[in-house]
Formats: C-alpha cells, sequence, structure tokens
C-alpha cells in the first residue's frame, strides 16, 4: 500500500505484498518464497558508508530467508559509496555538472538502488537537467539530524548542554571575533555541510540594498576551514584539551549526529559536542532510490528490499551505526550525545507530500513541477553563491549594448535592459575577492569602426583593477540603432582569453546578450564553430558561459556555440530575474574527469 512521506521523511511499514501486472510482463514482489526457488535476480545497491553495514545484514537475512521474485531467487550485493562518488558517475551518464562533484569514469555500472545520505543528491541531479533521471519509491530508510560538532571544552564555555542556541548564535560568534573557528567540508560534495550552509545563510540579515557583503564574509570565513573529506575536517579539531591547542584548531562544523557519535566512540582525546541549533536544519534522510530503467524482475526485487528496510526490525540495526529512524526516533540501543532531544524532526528538501509506490509509480520528483522548488532554488543558490566566492576564476565578461537593451522592464521598476544587466553584474563582481582576474568588453555593430566590440578594462587581477572595473560598468549604455554582433565576438572573446590562459583556474567567457546575431557582414555561424573547435586545446579548455535576456534570444543558436567550447546557456524571458541566473552562470565549473 502507499506510504505517505511526513515532511519527505517518515514512512510507514509495509504491511503487504504487491504484485502489479504491466504492459508485457508484471512488476511485484514476494518478501519471503514459500517454496524453493531457481535461477538468480543480482541486485546492486550502493548505500552511503554509515548505512551500508546495517543494509548489507539485512539483505544478507532476507536472502537467507529466501528472497525470492515469481520463484527466481533474489541476490543483493551491497557496496559501500560516498554519495559524491555515485553522483557523479549518474552525472556523467546524464551530460550534466553538478558544483564541486567530478563526473567519474569508473567502469563500475550505475547501481540498481541508490541510498545516498540525503535527498538533496537527487534534487541537484533533477535541478541539473538530468533527463530521463527518475528514481522511483524514494522512501526515507533512515534518518540523523544536522547538527553543530564543537570541542566539549569550548561548547561548555558557550553554554551547552543546558542552554539552547540558534544558528544566529553561532553568526554571532563567527563574526564577532571570539575565537571560534568554522570549518566545513566544501558543501557541493557533502549534504550535511549542505545542510549547515543553508541554516547558516539563513541567519544572515538581509542587505536592505540587495548586496551579498554580510553572506560573502560568512562563506569566505567558512572557507578558510574548508576540506574536501569528512574525515580530513575531523582531524582538524583539537588533539589535547591545552589552551593553545584548542585555539588553533577548528572549533565548529555541520555535521551529522551519527558522524559526531561515531567518531566519540574512537574516545578521542578531545570528545566532540552535538549542539542541536534553532531552527532545525534539513536532516539527512536516507532516500531509497531505485534507479531509472530496471529490468521489472528487478524493480520487483527492490521493492522487496525496501519492504525489509521499512520494517521494524531494522531500527535496531541503525541504532546500533548511530542513525534514528525515519521519524526521527531512535531505536533500541541507540547512542544519544549529550543534550540531544530523544526525537527530532526530519525535515528534509526531498519528495514532501510524495508517496513513494513499490509499484514502481514515481512520486513528485525534486526540481520536477510537482515539486514546490523552493528548497530547489535555496541548494542552487547556495551553492553558486559558495562556489563564486570560494573558488577564483579567470573570466571576461562581455555585454550587449545592441539598442534594444534600452527596452524598460517593466517588473524591476521600468528600468532598462541594460540597467538590469549592469546591476547584476555590479553585485556579482562584489562576489569575487581579488585572486580572480576579470576583464570587461562590450559588444554591438561597428562598435569600434567596423569591429562589433570594445575592450572597456583588459583580463587582469582584480586587486590592482576593482575600480576601474566598477567605473567602466557605470559608463555602459546602449549603441542607438545597434545591432548583436554575436559572432565575431564570441570568436574575439575566445581568442582573448586563450591568449593568457591560466593553469589551475576556471577560464571563461561570460556573454550577456538580449538578441541572436544580426551581423550580415560578420563570420557565419558555420565559420565561428569550425573556428571554436579549431582553437579548442583539451589541455587548456575555455568555457562559454551564454545568459540569454527576454524573448528575443535563440536557445539553439547559442546552444550550438557551448557545444562545441564547453559551458552552458542561461535564457530567461523576464530580465528582472538575471541575478539568479547571472550567479549560476559565473559560479558554472567544467566537470573534471577523473
Amino acid at each position: 500500500m502507499p506510504r505517505r512521506i511526513r515532511g519527505a521523511g517518515a514512512v510507514a511499514v509495509v504491511t503487504a505484498l504487491v504484485v502489479v501486472a504491466g504492459v508485457g510482463g508484471w512488476l511485484g514482489y514476494r518478501q519471503l518464497s514459500p517454496q524453493p526457488c531457481s535461477g538468480e535476480i543480482r541486485l546492486n545497491v550502493a548505500a552511503a558508508t554509515e548505512i551500508a553495514p546495517a543494509v548489507r545484514a539485512a539483505a544478507d537475512g532476507w536472502v537467507a530467508d529466501g528472497a525470492a521474485v515469481n520463484g527466481t531467487c533474489v541476490a543483493v550485493d551491497v557496496v559501500a559509496a560516498d554519495p559524491v562518488e555515485v553522483a557523479g558517475k549518474v552525472a556523467a551518464q546524464h551530460g550534466v555538472s553538478l558544483t564541486s562533484v567530478d563526473q567519474a569514469n569508473s567502469a563500475s555500472p550505475i547501481p540498481d538502488v541508490w541510498l545516498p545520505d540525503s535527498s538533496t543528491w537527487l534534487q541537484r541531479l533533477r535541478t541539473a537537467g538530468a533527463s530521463g533521471f527518475t528514481p522511483t519509491n524514494g522512501g526515507s530508510v533512515a534518518s540523523s539530524p544536522v547538527v553543530v560538532a564543537v570541542p566539549e571544552p569550548v561548547a561548555v564555555r558557550m553554554g551547552w548542554p543546558g542552554r539552547q542556541l540558534s544558528w544566529s548564535d553561532l553568526l554571532r560568534q563567527i563574526t564577532s571575533g571570539s575565537g571560534l573557528r568554522p570549518g566545513t567540508v566544501d558543501p557541493g560534495r557533502d549534504a550535511a555541510s549542505l545542510a549547515g550552509l543553508l541554516a547558516l545563510g539563513g541567519a544572515v540579515k538581509p542587505d536592505p540594498a540587495g548586496g551579498q557583503a554580510a553572506t560573502t564574509a560568512v562563506l569566505r570565513t567558512l572557507a578558510a576551514g574548508r576540506s574536501e573529506h569528512r574525515q580530513d575536517l575531523l582531524a582538524r579539531f583539537p588533539r589535547s584539551a591545552d589552551p593553545a591547542a584548542l585555539a588553533a584548531a577548528i572549533s565548529a562544523a555541520a555535521m551529522s549526529e551519527q558522524k559526531i557519535i561515531e567518531h566519540n566512540a574512537t574516545q578521542p582525546p578531545v570528545p566532540l559536542a552535538a549542539l542541536y541549533l534553532r531552527p532545525e536544519p534539513m536532516a539527512l534522510d536516507y532516500p531509497y532510490a531505485v534507479m531509472p530503467g530496471g529490468q521489472p524482475a528487478k524493480i520487483a526485487a527492490a521493492e522487496g528490499l525496501y519492504s525489509v528496510l521499512a520494517g521494524g526490525g531494522f531500527r535496531g540495526s541503525l541504532a546500533e551505526r548511530g542513525l534514528r529512524a525515519p521519524d526521527g526516533t531512535p531505536g533500541q540501543g541507540f547512542r544519544s550525545p549529550s543534550g540531544a532531544p530523544s526525537s527530532v524532526g526530519t525535515a528534509v528538501p526531498s519528495m514532501a507530500g510524495a508517496t513513494p509506490d513499490p509499484t514502481g509509480t514515481a512520486p513528485a520528483a525534486p526540481g520536477s513541477a510537482a515539486d514546490s522548488g523552493s528548497t530547489s532554488a535555496a541548494v542552487d543558490r547556495a551553492l553558486s553563491t559558495w562556489t563564486a566566492v570560494t573558488q577564483p576564476g579567470r573570466m571576461l565578461a562581455v555585454i550587449d549594448v545592441s539598442g534594444s537593451m534600452r527596452e524598460r522592464v517593466p517588473t524591476a521598476g521600468n528600468a532598462t535592459r541594460q540597467q538590469v544587466t549592469v546591476a547584476a553584474a555590479g553585485r556579482g563582481l562584489a562576489l569575487f575577492d581579488d585572486s580572480w582576474s576579470l576583464g570587461l568588453w562590450t559588444f554591438s555593430t561597428e562598435l569600434v569602426g567596423d569591429r562589433d566590440y570594445r575592450e572597456l578594462v583588459p583580463i587582469g587581477p582584480l586587486s590592482s583593477q576593482r575600480g576601474r572595473l566598477v567605473d567602466a560598468l557605470r559608463g555602459i549604455t546602449p549603441k542607438e540603432n545597434g545591432g548583436t554582433g554575436l559572432y565575431d565576438t564570441v570568436l574575439a572573446a575566445y581568442r582573448a582569453v586563450q591568449d593568457g590562459w591560466e593553469r589551475g583556474r576556471v577560464n571563461s567567457v561570460v556573454l550577456l546578450t538580449d538578441g541572436r546575431n544580426e551581423d550580415t557582414d560578420g563570420i557565419t555561424q558555420q565559420k565561428l564553430l569550425a573556428e571554436l573547435k579549431r582553437l579548442a586545446d583539451p589541455e587548456r579548455p575555455i568555457q562559454v558561459v551564454i545568459i540569454g535576456i527576454g524573448g528575443d534570444v535563440s536557445r539553439a543558436e547559442l546552444e550550438g556555440i557551448t557545444k562545441v567550447t564547453g559551458g552552458g546557456v542561461f535564457v530567461t524571458e523576464d530580465p528582472a530575474k538575471i541575478d539568479d541566473i547571472f550567479l549560476r552562470a559565473i559560479s558554472l565549473r567544467p566537470a573534471t574527469p577523473r
């Protein structure tokens, strides 16, 4: 029977066996087979490292009890897999990029069932445009709240365990010179760190002027204590209660309750306290994702295994691993951290209100029309801002100044397209620290004699030319009756970035336009693409990111360019929405095959 997710969390125990007829075959499972089975259906499961042993034990018990589907024996292989690794494989399979996630070239196949630590992985893949990525079920099989890990001596000074703290309290500690040194795993690679980033960002007071100075400062503070992996971050916590050691080490980081329980079980010199801050951040919800494209027999076997994991007997196995049940309550034997509530919320960003269906019918997928989109947008914006602020690049910004940029935008207070675009570029510039290199061009038709583009500021370090760029942006005005000299400009901009290419940075062209090529005297599209192919050097990659503004943009024309160069096309018909589009564009990073 269908199982409702409360806030994408609680899943009712399956109490019925399901057999569903389908076109040309069947879908169904039998939890146990009363008759001897023959043959084999092999189910491959990739589970987050911390839950994999419990899943493996449950699967082994199910198989030993005679797991079968319509008389065929079921065998289950469970492997421990970091969610970021599986996400990279799925992203590569579907030709999309995820922030901070490498596209894995591993020969190992995509699993039949993926059990990551958070539904945000499924959501991010959908939002990135992974067409055909429609995993079914999605029901939670476990949970772990996201807390803030703090060395116990430091936590005591903050009022732990008696005082209830908030994310605003933590923000004040971080920004007031209290000596609290935050750390984080790259939130694009770690779901608990992403939840912490969202919660901390929510505590930042909005800038009345629409800027992001406060957010940027917090992100740079976090980035100073950044680690690539959870174990690396844990190693940066103090190894001694000596005041000097405490002062020099990381002293606050978002991570799962399970990770703190696991860490403290090793009896470290300085145990970590788990601070349960208000409001509660997104919990890790361990969704059971049956991957698309599976054969009916495997789908049926996957749902049979799910019925075992959704059963009450699995709670004890979770407790042994420091994990809670999907509803946030602990099973027998759970080692609760000091100050932990007996039950925690399970608010997660996944399939809230959806009904995971053991027949294989897909629930409302994150990022789909059925999803509210608010959490998806928040995740996307948080990761885009993080990338723009913390990962310096080398960029040439190219802004359209054709006559159509004079058009008014009713949704932006009747400002012109040019004013809206320049304002968004200025806010983007404020995100970059002095480690960036940036240049600025404008383009139209015949802007400098027969040439369609004008260099306002050459590509150079922001440390020495930030003021010059700000002044140049303020002086941009559209050319009356000017057309859009797109092709000549793209080629010239690509060559300019290639000439000064720098290793260790993302070298890119970011072009903003409200039209399509109108220069009949310039090169043709065919010539442009051929020349870009000739210039492209895999050892010195340059990505072209094009932001289309308004309804006159030809997405197909623009995508023809980026398919050759790498990069992406972002189009908004409402210029007033350019801020988020611009943020995503400047944070785009090419996938790095391994």
